[in-house]
């Protein structure tokens, strides 16, 4: 089975080798067929610390690395920042 890769925004990198991504999803409403945005934050493992706020980063799913970190950032999305 392939392995998610999501998109977002760093909004906190306070935490050792840990950065709290925002990722946002749009999606038409089935009722009122309305584009709504959802976001949700998801901890992802930063080995050294290199990303800070504000950073574009992509994320990939990964085995359980603590209690509440199961994803991995893969690269900063350089040409999306700016």
């Amino acid at each position: 089975m392939p392995k998610r890769i999501l998109q977002g925004t760093v909004v906190s990198d306070k935490n050792d080798k840990t950065v709290v991504v925002l990722v946002e999803r749009r999606f038409t409403h089935p009722l009122f067929k309305k584009t709504v945005r959802r976001t949700k934050r998801y901890k992802a493992h930063d080995e050294t610390n290199q990303f800070k706020v504000g950073d574009r980063v992509s994320i990939e799913e990964t085995r359980p690395i603590s209690r509440d970190k199961n994803w991995i950032v893969v690269t900063e999305d350089s040409a999306v920042a700016g």
